[in-house]
């Protein structure tokens, strides 16, 4: 069944997710201090090809610094993130089928919000 939510998931919004965090992410690159964003970035951009079967996990070991980037993060791009991941989330709620895609949605929120000192893990 994951696998199967994966694939609808992939075809109606993850690729295009993907392709905005991955975007995202090289131009976070081509800015030479903007380097852990973009890394950030392409990390979330896999998550949101596959995210069923994973969850996003917090390092408890994440300095201030990473704070300070979330920080900024937040208020650069991470509300506006977090904006699209809710307005998004909308029509894929009202469709029956898109219920498990649009809880997978919502469940990006925190990484989009604030991705630096987070893993993604495999649920198994």
């Amino acid at each position: 069944m994951r696998t199967l939510l994966n694939v609808i998931w992939l075809v109606f919004a993850g690729i295009w997710l993907a392709i905005g965090y991955a975007v995202a992410g090289i131009i976070c690159c081509i800015l030479i201090i903007t380097i852990p964003f973009g890394i950030a970035s392409f990390r979330i951009a896999a998550y949101a090809l596959w995210p069923f079967g994973r969850t996003v996990v917090r390092d408890p070991e994440a300095g201030v610094f990473s704070l300070i980037g979330n920080i900024i993060w937040c208020v650069v791009a991470g509300v506006w993130l977090a904006i699209g991941h809710v307005l998004t989330s909308i029509p894929l709620f009202i469709s029956i089928i898109g219920i498990p895609m649009g809880i997978a949605n919502i469940k990006m929120i925190p990484v989009s919000l604030l991705p630096l000192g987070a893993r993604i893990e495999d649920n198994d």
